[in-house]
């Protein structure tokens, strides 16, 4: 896909002030970890994650998203009654139906004339949405998106810690609910547009490649587990090697559309062990990575455009930079982007 007049006219980030630590877990589970023998850090270790940030109990993911919804509009130079479309593109939603975009809608105060409703793809949610935008947007449809997503992984980890301790797991055993430990809170908004809205730099998205390989659907799966609670199971080797494997053939068709030079690369956070080991299967420099996961952990569809947002207010992403936007979701899918700043 190649995009001609779409700009990514303002990004912004709402997060939790809650912090929980990957020490502060571990002593959650120490009956788990003295039975079990398990070296205190291990999660650290593991994964990279020193901490992750939790919205207070009862936020709805309407809540996080309609707060960075209010943000982005804050420093966009467009109004809120010009967005003539709204996605909430979270995992997290508030209930099944209606689509928690409605909700979000009138939280943020959006305008009736406005087309809403929900893209949900795992962790790719998100830039899945910028491509529905961007493909209305150069039909002449639309000219003016906004996209949000508030990912709420407080009822996931809390389930996950009540279910570790409720009997006598066998290491073998634990192994499906450790990624869950590195789920974390946040959201982020962003306004698409036609260039010809943008005033100032044109921050341009280019286009993209997607792969899918639902063979793996079955690595990574969760569900509902109660009233307010959620459950998730992964076999993270396997979802490893799927994974990089995939990226390996979408990064190849990515780059003989877009090209293979890029001056940043910012790709889905999930921990140290999955960026090293996509960086050395793609033959990148790590030195152009930039990442969150250290202190955000895995905010799911988040957790991409976040930590975008983050290395721009770094300064690590320049006016004129090419930016890689390497996307990766259970599923398994994989969405790689082109973004000129």
């Amino acid at each position: 896909m190649r995009f001609e007049h779409v700009c990514l006219e303002s990004l912004a980030v709402a997060l939790p002030d809650e912090i929980w630590t990957s020490a502060g877990i571990e002593e959650r589970l120490a009956p788990l970890y003295e039975r079990l023998k398990l070296p205190a850090g291990r999660l650290e270790l593991m994964t990279g994650i020193r901490e992750r940030r939790m919205w207070p109990a009862g936020t709805r993911p309407s809540d996080a998203s309609a707060a960075a919804g209010r943000a982005v509009l804050a420093q966009s130079h467009l109004g809120a009654g010009q967005v003539e479309l709204f996605i909430h593109a979270a995992v997290s939603r508030d209930m099944l139906e209606p689509a928690t975009a409605s909700f979000a809608h009138r939280k943020i105060g959006l305008p009736p004339t406005a087309q809403i409703f929900d893209v949900s793809n795992a962790c790719l949610g998100f830039l899945n949405a910028l491509t529905v935008a961007a493909g209305m947007i150069e039909a002449g449809h639309i000219r003016c998106a906004l996209v949000v997503s508030g990912e709420n992984g407080r009822p996931l980890v809390e389930q996950t810690l009540r279910t570790l301790l409720e009997r006598p797991w066998t290491r073998n055993e634990i192994k499906p609910f450790f990624a869950n430990l590195t789920i974390g809170s946040g959201a982020v908004g962003a306004v698409v547009c036609h260039r010809d809205l943008v005033r100032g730099r044109a921050h341009r998205l280019l286009g993209g490649v997607a792969r899918a390989a639902t063979e793996y659907s079955d690595l990574c799966q969760g569900d509902t587990h109660g009233a307010e609670s959620l459950a998730m199971q992964t076999d993270s080797e396997k979802m490893l090697v799927a994974g990089v494997g995939l990226a390996r053939e979408t990064w190849s068709a990515f780059t003989a559309e877009q090209g293979s030079h890029y001056d940043r690369f910012v790709c889905h956070q999930v921990g140290s062990a999955h960026r090293a080991r996509l960086y050395e299967l793609l033959g990148l420099d790590l030195a152009r990575d930039f990442s969150t996961f250290e202190t955000l952990g895995n905010t799911g569809s988040v957790a991409l455009p976040a930590t975008l947002s983050a290395a721009v207010a770094a300064g690590a992403v320049r006016e004129g930079d090419r930016v890689g936007l390497l996307g990766i979701g259970s599923g398994l899918n994989c969405l790689m982007l082109a973004l000129e700043w």
